[in-house]
């Protein structure tokens, strides 16, 4: 059972998020609240699994809330719901660790799915913003957030996982990049999580700004 906060301050949009999510058995949806204090507040009565959390709220805005709920709760995954196609938001959410960011257009199975992707460790961007996932990992790399990795580090890396790093580093989800390698998906998050031990990173975002920032993800490699 997956324990779901929702988080939006539109009425309406808040309470029909909690009763479709509330009828699939594999959710439980533990609040659903207005602004980002009041997201805080919830996390310290009730640890959510995973917070669906509106872009822009009152008293504390999705990105703040992020920021201090990835500080003080890194287990706690983190979809930023939105209707607002906008590059700011996208570069402050992934930077400050949110695992997933939506459009409020998408469908329910959509929804659903990406809540137990993201459950299970993956990372979900909208397809309609997946265009300018790499370009703000490249912003990323660029800034105060550089990547520290030893050669000792490296060394051990396996020549598809070096594959996999170059993709991720452009931005693809799992699914494209068994697709891509023609491996099953499973196959791709095991050899991520072993990519991530071995370079002792966090997440595949911050994979992906070491590959933008080491040129990894402009490596030409052979197929498979």
């Amino acid at each position: 059972m997956i324990k779901l906060l929702i988080a939006d301050d539109q009425e309406l949009i808040r309470q029909s998020l909690q009763i479709i999510l509330g009828t699939d058995p594999d959710f439980e949806v533990i609040d659903a609240v207005s602004n980002g204090q009041e997201v805080i507040r919830c996390i310290r009565r009730e640890k959510p699994d995973v917070i669906l959390m509106d872009i822009r709220m009152p008293k504390m805005d999705g990105v703040a809330c992020t920021q201090i709920i990835k500080e003080n709760y890194p287990e706690i995954k983190i979809i930023i719901l939105t209707t607002f196609d906008d590059d700011e938001y996208v570069f402050d959410a992934l930077k400050y660790g949110a695992s997933g960011y939506l459009l409020k257009g998408i469908s329910t199975k959509e929804l659903s799915d990406a809540i137990r992707k993201v459950y299970q460790g993956s990372a979900m961007i909208n397809g309609d913003i997946a265009s300018k996932v790499l370009r703000l990992f490249s912003r990323m790399a660029k800034s105060n957030l550089a990547i520290q990795i030893d050669e000792k580090q490296t060394a051990d890396l396996k020549h598809t996982e070096w594959k996999i790093i170059a993709l991720i580093g452009q931005g693809l989800s799992n699914k494209e990049i068994a697709g891509k390698l023609k491996l099953s998906e499973g196959t791709v998050r095991n050899s991520l999580s072993a990519i991530l031990s071995k370079l002792e990173l966090r997440d595949r975002t911050q994979l992906a700004i070491w590959a933008v920032q080491t040129g990894v993800v402009n490596r030409q490699f052979e197929e498979l």
